[in-house]
């Protein structure tokens, strides 16, 4: 916030913004944070409707915005996994209300998730908003 005024300044916002904006950034920052850590092809998984490129671009913008992080582990076949960093659990934080208040708004139950989703469940331990 501005220190003479309640206006809040935008500038910390720029080039994170551009990064969340998108429109399965959120989504994947979620993911990451249900799952912990997640495989590229898990989240192709989860991610119903995602093209590889669009996936793998959102990643390496996320990554350049320090919100997750990419281990690669130099196994045969290679594996690679992604998390969140201290800035993107802070992030899917600060994000929480929001999922809750859009379930709320569409009269989002458990139920009703369960068989949207058809994958995961809201109870906590895969899909979670809270």
């Amino acid at each position: 916030m501005c220190e003479d005024t309640n206006e809040i300044c935008l500038c910390p916002l720029e080039g994170v913004i551009d990064s969340i904006s998108k429109k399965w950034a959120l989504l994947i920052i979620n993911i990451i944070g249900n799952k912990g850590r997640i495989r590229f092809s898990d989240l192709m998984k989860e991610l119903n409707g995602i093209s590889p490129k669009t996936l793998a671009d959102t990643l390496k913008n996320l990554q350049e915005q320090q919100l997750i992080g990419r281990e690669a582990f130099s196994e045969i076949p290679p594996r690679v996994e992604y998390y969140l960093t201290k800035d993107g659990e802070g992030l899917r934080e600060a994000v929480i209300p929001i999922l809750k208040w859009a379930a709320k708004r569409d009269n989002h139950t458990k139920e009703k998730c369960v068989s949207v989703c058809k994958r995961t469940t809201c109870s906590g331990k895969k899909r979670s908003w809270s």
